[in-house]
């Protein structure tokens, strides 16, 4: 996939960022949060964008991947605080803290085109899944919430993972009963997210397809 980007260097103190975006907005596609229950809500081309930008988060650890949709285009389902998403790998050590004063340097950007590689993605993910059958597994997506912003802090094989997912949601997702009548469809999940202490409903971000209204444009595969 050929991913369209803007580039950003933004300095705080004596350290360089490097923060890329989608050079255009994922206007479909909708985030909020996990409070306990998450919902990431888009349609074809929002999902199959997202699994690219996780796709490219997963092999660049040096990069911040800022995804804006807090102010897109509001859905007519789910509840909660629409979020921006960061992608940031956890050896960087980003913390959430830090990020509205990044966000307000984040001017000034130079194109940046990319690819991803979906052979390698796929190698990588499933090298995570086999690794998740053992017992003494411990790989899960830290996350937090700040500023209007949900932060995920994984490494390749994470990101790679839950790229294959959103791509499967995008590719799947338009063939679901009841899509062309407007209704959502649950795809799949965010990989294992770190639980809070205490017990209680387990922490999770559901993945659903839902093309975007006014629905008569929308036609199932195959028909």
């Amino acid at each position: 996939m050929r991913l369209r980007l803007q580039q950003f260097r933004p300095r705080t103190g004596p350290h360089e960022h490097r923060v890329v975006q989608p050079r255009k907005p994922l206007r479909h596609t909708s985030l909020r949060a996990p409070e306990p229950i998450g919902l990431l809500l888009g349609d074809h081309d929002g999902l199959s964008r997202l699994a690219g930008l996780f796709s490219f988060a997963a092999y660049s650890r040096h990069t911040i991947v800022h995804v804006p949709l807090r102010d897109g285009l509001p859905p007519d389902e789910g509840v909660g605080t629409p979020v921006d998403l960061v992608l940031v790998h956890d050896t960087l050590g980003l913390r959430p803290s830090k990020w509205p004063e990044l966000r307000r340097k984040l001017v000034n950007g130079t194109p940046l085109t990319v690819g991803t590689q979906e052979e390698r993605t796929a190698r990588d993910a499933a090298g995570w899944r086999e690794r998740g059958r053992r017992a003494d597994s411990r790989d899960e997506l830290r996350h937090a919430t700040h500023a209007r912003t949900f932060f995920l802090f994984g490494d390749r094989e994470l990101f790679a993972e839950t790229a294959t997912c959103l791509a499967h949601a995008a590719g799947w997702g338009p063939r679901r009963k009841g899509v062309a009548q407007g209704h959502s469809a649950l795809m799949a999940a965010l990989p294992t997210l770190v639980q809070e202490p205490g017990g209680g409903h387990p922490l999770e971000v559901l993945i659903c397809f839902k093309p975007y209204p006014p629905y008569a444009h929308f036609r199932r595969p195959g028909r």
